[in-house]
């Protein structure tokens, strides 16, 4: 009664089994982590949570704390749980109601419950076991003998007789005991293995869940930014659209006004000529003499250069220029107003600490190439610089917050590692490598295989570099590091999560050739 009891209290009520990594809300009530997953992920919907069990409400999505007491409780219940009732083994001798069955007698080939094996023989042939249905499979196949070694040759279970007249005779034997705990202590081996493994998972379902819940209040705001943006974008394309279709139109009319500018001019200039002839036409001097508006009508530069001007520059006017330059105008205006809204992240301008590099390096004069050199540099000791063989330098920027990037050309060396370490990195030991210590991250090409390394854990990726440049991109706060490919399309090759205790310096190893920073100046 009191294991149906205890079953009761660990069952969840979504699933109704018993607990698996049980999590614990607010309210204090416990459920399946998997099955209050999907309960949320069901109630995110409707724009609140509530616990399934006391209905108390969340204004936000609960954060599910793993309940490890609970859980070590329900697995050593149902490790204690017998087996019996599960099998269908009844004891042989009670007839009249079946009795679970707690131990069976290979000799006699019976089952017995505890009534009956108290007054079952006790002598050495009865080999009593846990209850089974399947007895002949305890014995051998070929003597009929109850199985008592194990052959460790074979591999396999064997009788007295297999042991001393059979094929198995002269092999290595162990006892079934013994065989059978040096077989539990490897999978007990194995067990923990995997037991880590699962919390090592269970920690990334958290560290994804944490994120996910991050994401999704970042996406609230983003979504707020980008609905504003579009609305205002939209107007603004509406604005630039009438001003390059005025600016289109407006060619044909300046054009007409300049026409009918040189009509009424050409009216003008006719009517002068037919004055000025009349005029010369006359016989009367004084009549010629006392006519008053000749000053107006001699002047025959009124305007000229003017017009001369307007008319070249109606003709060659560049059509398309005005437009281009209306519709230039109006993106770069737009792009600013996207980038006021999403600012895009600047290229950190990286500079190499000659301090730092090993006297088989040598840095170039602009300190954005690293070359390997075949004479010694004779650089002057310093506690900064690597050991020669090394062949290390670090950058003398270093980067305590923030969110930065840097590229680097690796396509001029044939054995190379690029990254980011602290600058407590060790400078003479071999494990100040980049990427073979706990306080530097970097990827590497050895001629052969492109990997990602740190704290000595080498991991090849799947696929090799596309091109011959490498982005590593920095974001200080959420403690990740991220290598690039900078194809086209860019691919992500590997990203490093952490949380960082000091600031990060860039980091170049150059096995042979040289390695070149590229990239722009962006804001530090």
């Amino acid at each position: 009664m009191a294991s149906a009891d205890l079953r009761a209290e660990l069952e969840c009520s979504v699933c109704l089994n018993i607990y698996t990594d049980p999590v614990t809300l607010r309210c204090g009530h416990n459920f399946c982590r998997v099955c209050m997953d999907c309960v949320l992920d069901t109630q995110g919907g409707s724009g609140g949570y509530s616990c399934p069990e006391c209905r108390e409400k969340f204004p936000d999505r609960p954060a599910l704390q793993r309940n490890m007491k609970l859980r070590n409780i329900a697995e050593t219940f149902l490790s204690a749980q017998p087996e019996s009732e599960e099998s269908g083994v009844f004891c042989t001798h009670c007839v009249d109601s079946p009795v679970p069955a707690v131990r069976s007698c290979l000799h006699c080939e019976v089952s017995l419950c505890d009534k009956h094996l108290r007054v079952h023989k006790k002598s050495p042939e009865h080999v009593l076991c846990d209850p089974t249905l399947s007895m002949e499979s305890r014995k051998c196949s070929v003597h009929k003998k109850i199985l008592e070694y194990y052959c460790t040759e074979d591999k396999t279970c064997v009788c007295m007789s297999c042991y001393v007249i059979g094929g198995h005779k002269g092999h290595e034997m162990e006892s079934l005991d013994e065989a059978s705990e040096k077989k539990k202590a490897t999978l007990r081996n194995v067990l923990q293995k995997h037991l880590t493994k699962r919390e090592e998972t269970e920690e990334r379902v958290q560290s994804l869940q944490e994120h996910r819940r991050k994401v999704e209040e970042e996406a609230a705001g983003d979504t707020e930014r980008v609905t504003v943006l579009f609305r205002d974008l939209r107007r603004r394309l509406e604005d630039l659209e009438k001003r390059v279709l005025r600016e289109i139109s407006g060619r044909a009319e300046r054009i007409s006004i300049s026409i009918r500018d040189l009509e009424i001019k050409k009216e003008e200039l006719s009517r002068k000529l037919r004055h000025i002839e009349e005029l010369c036409n006359m016989t009367d001097p004084l009549t010629v003499l006392q006519e008053s508006d000749t000053g107006d009508l001699c002047d025959t530069e009124d305007g000229d250069n003017e017009d001369s001007e307007r008319h070249e520059e109606l003709l060659h006017d560049g059509g398309g220029l005005g437009v281009a330059g209306v519709l230039h105008t109006g993106l770069s205006d737009i792009i600013t107003e996207v980038n006021v809204y999403f600012p895009i992240q600047g290229a950190a301008d990286i500079l190499l600490d000659g301090n730092t590099a090993s006297n088989d390096l040598q840095i170039s004069d602009d300190r954005k190439t690293v070359s390997r050199s075949h004479r010694k540099q004779n650089h002057p000791e310093t506690p900064e610089r690597f050991q020669d063989w090394t062949l290390q330098v670090l950058s003398s920027q270093s980067f305590s917050s923030g969110r930065h990037y840097w590229e680097v050309d690796v396509g001029g060396s044939d054995n190379w590692r690029v990254g980011m370490c602290y600058p407590s990195i060790e400078r003479g030991e071999f494990q100040s490598l980049i990427g073979w210590n706990k306080k530097s991250w970097g990827l590497y090409w050895g001629g052969d295989q492109y990997s990602v390394i740190h704290d000595w854990e080498d991991t090849p990726l799947s696929t090799d570099l596309s091109s011959n440049r490498v982005r590593i991109d920095l974001d200080y706060e959420a403690g990740r590091i991220s290598f690039y490919d900078l194809c086209d399309p860019i691919r992500h090759l590997h990203t490093f999560t952490t949380t960082f205790t000091e600031p990060l310096h860039a980091g170049l190893c150059v096995g042979g050739g040289c390695i070149k920073i590229s990239g722009g100046r962006g804001e530090m």
